[in-house]
């Protein structure tokens, strides 16, 4: 690995150059100086892509242009706007700082580094990026882009989820930022990563960090950058009765720590096995018009650590069922009004008669 003086120069003065004068990615929250826009951008595009997070960020910020707005939004409002979106963990946070923000701040947005990082739901990336975009701080974003595009570059095959990784990275970003204009090369990196830099299919060929490029002449752009651990993927299979009686619908509330916290679903019945729902049904038969002789709609979900499988049942009731306190009964048309996970979503846009 080569991380000279030199080459670093290199690296920044091209990348910068780059961004100034070929960089064409657009995107609503670019050069945005509201910390509050920027901090909602910030938090929509966690585990999301910019394309998929870009509408959520214009629906955010038309129904709540300020963050006093936001915070004084009633909480399945905000999670209605947000179903669709998933890692619902960070539309709660997003909730509670906001909240933090316009009742403890006055509604002003800290102004450091520090300060930024002490609010809730914010890791050392957003605060970074949020220090730098708002208030031009000198402080080097670490993303999956950046950890990309420096390791092909220096051809640092340390693993990037491990502790000597992220401190490695972490000081070789901060050493390569241009102190002047922290804000461009936060940003710079970033949109190289992802139009230029590609997890697959890099575009090389016109890259002006080819001619430096470690990963180019070792033929090691598709090795790197290095991940040590393999991620642990569990299975779990959901069987959702969609009990309807009278043109209203049954749904209940997750409150559990668990996916989809404060999200609604149909009546539940989760198992270790596919195909198994029929053993929890016992108190619902004779309720049942008819015991449905299979699933009418079936999904296939990935989580970050899980693989969800999630198969629906149409079963309209006789009558209903006095041991069902904990949900709600809702008109079909009214279901809109309520936030559903994506995998529920997904059904209602394949079964068109809700």
């Amino acid at each position: 690995m080569s991380t000279s003086t030199a080459a670093g120069k290199y690296f920044t003065d091209q990348l910068l150059r780059w961004h100034f004068e070929e960089n064409r990615r657009s995107l609503p929250w670019k050069e945005e100086k509201d910390p509050y826009r920027i901090w909602l951008s910030e938090v929509i595009l966690q585990q999301t892509r910019a394309e998929q997070g870009k509408p959520y960020y214009e629906s955010f910020t038309r129904q709540y242009p300020d963050v006093h707005r936001l915070a004084a939004a009633p909480e399945d409002e905000v999670f209605r706007l947000w179903q669709g979106l998933g890692y619902y963990n960070r539309c709660r946070n997003l909730l509670h700082t906001a909240r933090t923000i316009s009742i403890d701040h006055k509604g002003v947005f800290p102004r450091t580094y520090e300060g930024i990082l002490a609010l809730k739901g914010i890791g050392e990336y957003t605060a970074a990026a949020i220090a730098s975009f708002a208030f031009n701080l000198p402080h080097a974003v670490l993303d999956g882009n950046v950890y990309r595009v420096l390791s092909r570059y220096f051809g640092i095959d340390t693993p990037i989820d491990s502790a000597e990784g992220k401190k490695q990275f972490r000081e070789l970003a901060s050493a390569l930022l241009d102190p002047s204009q922290p804000a461009a090369f936060n940003q710079a990196i970033m949109d190289f990563g992802s139009s230029v830099c590609k997890p697959q299919a890099p575009c090389c060929a016109g890259c002006p960090l080819a001619p430096r490029c470690t990963a180019l002449k070792k033929d090691m752009t598709g090795l790197l950058p290095v991940k040590a651990r393999k991620l642990a993927v569990r299975e779990r299979h959901l069987h959702y009765l969609v009990l309807s009686h009278g043109g209203k619908v049954y749904v209940q509330q997750r409150t559990g720590k668990d996916i989809w916290q404060h999200l609604y679903e149909f009546f539940l019945i989760e198992s270790d096995q596919p195909h198994t729902a029929t053993a929890g049904w016992t108190k619902l038969v004779p309720y049942m018009q008819e015991v449905p002789a299979r699933s009418c709609f079936s999904n296939r979900q990935r989580l970050t650590h899980q693989l969800v499988r999630s198969d629906f049942y149409h079963v309209p009731l006789r009558a209903r069922p006095a041991f069902l306190r904990s949900g709600i009964w809702v008109e079909r048309e009214e279901l809109k009004n309520y936030a559903f996970p994506k995998t529920i979503l997904s059904f209602f846009n394949r079964k068109k008669y809700f």
